[in-house]
């Protein structure tokens, strides 16, 4: 039995990211290529629709701070929503927000040129999830950036 190439594993999150994502940025559409002689005819820009879910794709640009290596450390990530999605992290740094993914799929890819191949992954993901934690003072992304502890002991 074999898996097709280009079949996309759902993935948790925590277990793809275990010290979660830094975006970059923010989320922009992913256009199709436009050639020198499209622009000058003024052909309008299309955005890419994945063949798979027939949703519009959005990209983004993000960071693994539990990446060793540096030049695997930032990539991009795919969207598939017909909307563009909106992280829910406020900018820890002007930016730059923590970020969650929800629906993440990871598509396996050979990267790398010659005799330098490596494997990687192609994500996707189907919009942003609340942030556990935001930067380094360990409080969560909750509506009023108090911690569940602190919710606990101010009902009690």
């Amino acid at each position: 039995m074999a898996i097709d190439k280009g079949h996309r594993f759902g993935i948790d999150f925590d277990d793809a990211f275990t010290e979660g994502l830094v975006m970059v940025g923010e989320v922009s559409p992913d256009n199709e290529y436009q050639s020198r002689e499209d622009r000058a005819a003024n052909r309008p820009v299309r955005q890419r629709v994945d063949e798979v879910t027939g949703k519009r794709q959005w990209k983004v640009m993000v960071t693994d701070p539990g990446e060793t290596r540096a030049k695997r450390a930032s990539f991009e990530i795919t969207f598939l929503a017909d909307v563009q999605p909106v992280p829910t992290a406020g900018e820890v740094l002007p930016g730059m927000r923590p970020i969650e993914l929800d629906g993440l799929t990871a598509e396996p890819r050979v990267g790398g040129q010659g005799e330098f191949k490596y494997q990687t992954y192609v994500f996707r993901a189907t919009g942003f999830k609340a942030a556990a934690t935001s930067g380094a003072s360990g409080r969560s992304a909750r509506p009023g950036g108090g911690s569940a502890a602190d919710d606990a002991s101010k009902a009690a």
